[in-house]
């Protein structure tokens, strides 16, 4: 791992206003190994394009040597890493020498950082008013672009902030690069951009670069520098590489606007690509409801985004303040809570799902991820975990995919020591007494279906099976039964109060009661959950049923063709495949799960307990919002997001995330997100109230 503080406990060690010198001779040597350590780090992320550590781990190791060079300045060098910006250029390209240096920028993690560097900026300006922009840090290369009577005449990449790596023939096969600009343009000028892999590209190649059998990119960072620095230039025309222009370096023979935001209008004139989410803001209280905002709708981006920036947005003030080492003082990076980290992978144990599945899954060192203590992570699959090479004992790599669910990336081969084992799923599972693979949970015979690369326990009555088939039904997607999670499922099943979802519904308040620490509101309000359970719509109890392949996506699409559970359950395979996106396989877990007796018999509890959800056909001019799309934001007294998107969606509307042209409506709740609303104010859309939106829907009282 890295130096955690080690060195901290030495900044309070003083003697008579004299650190002592043995002490300094320690601070020195704490200082050496941070400076190996960064260096090697260095040399791994821009040069070999094969990190052994997590972003954020690399900030903390450059602000444990800046927090120690600031304490003792006697001992900064400029061979420091906090003296320059990045590697050196790799030796296969040429080297171009920057005009101007590109600047890395300083890091706030908190806001209390940020607020640190407003307080400063705003003291050093003596109290003058300023603007400020916003923008993306997006997670890509950083390069220089230079143009000479408007032609594109050379691109390089950041290297050490001096002098780049001469990519310009990489570059040049970037399609939103414009290889000639506008006549009006300066004679000579270059512009600075963030070379970035949208991720689907970085899925599209890392597809590609498994059916290769080649390894895979760890992340878009990581494929987007490596994609640029291929010395043929047709293996980066084949990558959906992007860029956005971020900065102006200089323009000679021609006045240039005076503001960074006017800069970048001018720029995009000019057939240069902005990102559209850019922000001009009036104070740091915009600066942090843009990061807010960003921080919570991130994992929506079409790239990777590690934090936001926020400039003076005027480039007379940003001359006044100038830079201080290496950063300007005008510009701060915010970064998002990580999403990504490294740790040990200790064991890799197996849980059965709740169609019987044996899903392996990963026992880590504990470490932090954006904020979340991280100790289990998925892995699929035996045949996943085999392309990925993950053994235990491996140091890996690891996220938090959608920033929910913790994910292995992939092992980081290079820190092996020859002590891991390679996984088999069958090694790891127990046997009887022939020898034979059987569930972990209830020992029943293990099984592998011919075309499949999952095994499954044969026991349909595996205790674990039903109680993630319980918790599954009452989960917030399906169902929704406030109150039914792991813990109270595990416990209505221990009682033998429940064999099975359709038995919710038959629970009476004396049976609850006899629950541990169960108190008579708790049990009306369980009830009450239960109750209210029954009126949920034909798509939420078909997804609820928990039918192999059937998401939340495709029950909807069911639910579209088939007006009652009746119906689909005598539906044949030829009515199932000829609704579009329903294939052969699909089709046949349907029919398989309906065709069992135990199936049956559930889902006619369920109709007898009043669960009766039906698809009403309606024409769609005769729905009240037939036509109209709705973006909500903020929270509603009335009911949740997801029961108002499905009232929209029941009278015939649609129901969006974010604002557009064809939004026709924001519902506006509380504690609305503000972007959302400077989008609808820039589009025009109508904005309404939850009273409003209640009219619509025609809901009254």
């Amino acid at each position: 791992m890295f130096l955690r503080h080690t060195h901290y406990a030495i900044l309070n060690e003083k003697a008579s206003g004299q650190v002592l010198m043995e002490e300094l001779d320690k601070v020195k040597e704490g200082i050496e190994q941070l400076k190996t350590q960064i260096n090697r780090h260095n040399y791994r992320y821009y040069v070999l394009d094969n990190p052994e550590i997590s972003d954020a781990e690399y900030d903390e190791l450059m602000r444990e040597l800046k927090q120690l060079e600031e304490q003792y300045p006697q001992l900064l060098t400029l061979d420091s890493p906090t003296q320059r910006v990045g590697a050196a250029p790799a030796a296969a390209f040429g080297v171009v020498e920057h005009t101007l240096p590109l600047l890395s920028l300083g890091n706030a993690f908190s806001r209390d950082d940020l607020l640190a560097w407003y307080t400063r900026t705003s003291r050093l300006l003596a109290g003058e008013k300023f603007s400020l922009t916003c923008e993306h840090k997006i997670d890509g290369l950083a390069v220089a672009l230079t143009y000479i009577n408007g032609q594109l005449t050379t691109g390089a990449t950041r290297g050490d902030g001096f002098r780049g790596e001469n990519i310009t023939q990489n570059l040049r096969t970037i399609r939103s690069i414009p290889l000639s600009v506008a006549a009006e343009a300066p004679p000579h000028f270059e512009v600075r951009g963030e070379v970035f892999l949208p991720k689907a590209g970085f899925n599209k190649l890392n597809q590609e670069r498994e059916t290769e059998g080649l390894p895979l990119f760890a992340n878009p960072r990581n494929a987007a520098a490596g994609s640029v620095r291929q010395l043929d230039p047709r293996i980066t025309a084949k990558r959906q590489l992007d860029i956005y222009i971020y900065a102006l370096g200089y323009a000679e023979g021609k006045t240039t606007p005076t503001s960074h935001w006017e800069t970048m209008e001018y720029l995009k004139s000019l057939g240069f690509k902005i990102n559209p989410n850019n922000r001009l803001v009036s104070d740091i209280d915009q600066v942090e409801e843009y990061y807010r905002t960003w921080t919570e709708r991130r994992a929506n981006l079409p790239y990777e985004a590690d934090g936001i920036v926020a400039k003076v947005d005027s480039l007379t003030l940003q001359d006044k303040l100038g830079n201080v080492g290496h950063e300007p003082r005008w510009a701060i990076a915010y970064k998002f809570p990580a999403t990504q980290g490294t740790t040990r992978l200790k064991e890799i144990r197996v849980s059965v799902g709740r169609t019987g599945t044996l899903n392996p899954y990963a026992v880590l060192e504990p470490v932090s991820v954006g904020g979340v203590t991280i100790k289990q992570a998925a892995l699929h699959n035996e045949d996943d975990i085999r392309r990925k090479d993950i053994r235990e004992g491996d140091w890996v790599y690891l996220q938090r995919a959608g920033e929910v669910i913790p994910e292995i990336i992939g092992p980081i081969v290079s820190r092996r020591t020859g002590q891991e084992k390679e996984f088999s799923l069958r090694d790891k599972l127990p046997k009887n007494d022939k020898g034979q693979p059987v569930c972990p949970e209830c020992g029943a015979k293990v099984i592998k279906p011919e075309g499949e690369v999952m095994y499954y326990c044969s026991n349909a009555a595996c205790p674990a099976q039903l109680q993630q088939n319980l918790e599954h039904f009452a989960s917030r997607g399906a169902m929704d039964i406030r109150g039914i999670g792991e813990s109270m499922s595990a416990l209505l099943l221990e009682k033998g109060l429940v064999k099975n979802f359709a038995d919710l519904y038959y629970l009476g308040k004396g049976d609850i009661l006899k629950l541990d620490r169960m108190a008579e509101k708790s049990a009306d309000n369980l009830l009450s959950a239960i109750g209210k359970s029954k009126k949920r719509p034909l798509a939420r109890v078909i997804y609820a049923l928990g039918i192999r392949h059937i998401g939340e996506q495709m029950a909807q699409l069911l639910a579209d063709h088939f007006s009652s559970i009746d119906e689909l359950m005598d539906a044949t395979e030829e009515d199932l495949i000829g609704i579009p996106g329903i294939g052969y396989e699909i089709a046949e877990s349907i029919i398989a799960f309906f065709r069992q007796e135990d199936n049956k018999r559930i889902i006619l509890r369920l109709k007898d307990a009043g669960v009766v959800p039906k698809t009403e056909p309606a024409e769609p001019e005769e729905l009240l919002l037939a036509g109209q799309e709705f973006v909500i934001t903020g929270r509603l007294a009335a009911f949740s997001r997801e029961e108002a998107e499905e009232k929209v969606k029941a009278l015939g509307g649609t129901a969006k995330d974010n604002v557009t042209r064809n939004t026709n409506y924001l519902v506006v709740g509380t504690d609305p997100g503000g972007s959302k609303l400077t989008r609808a104010q820039a589009l025009g859309t109508k904005q309404i109230n939850e009273e409003e939106f209640l009219m619509l829907l025609g809901v009254t009282g």
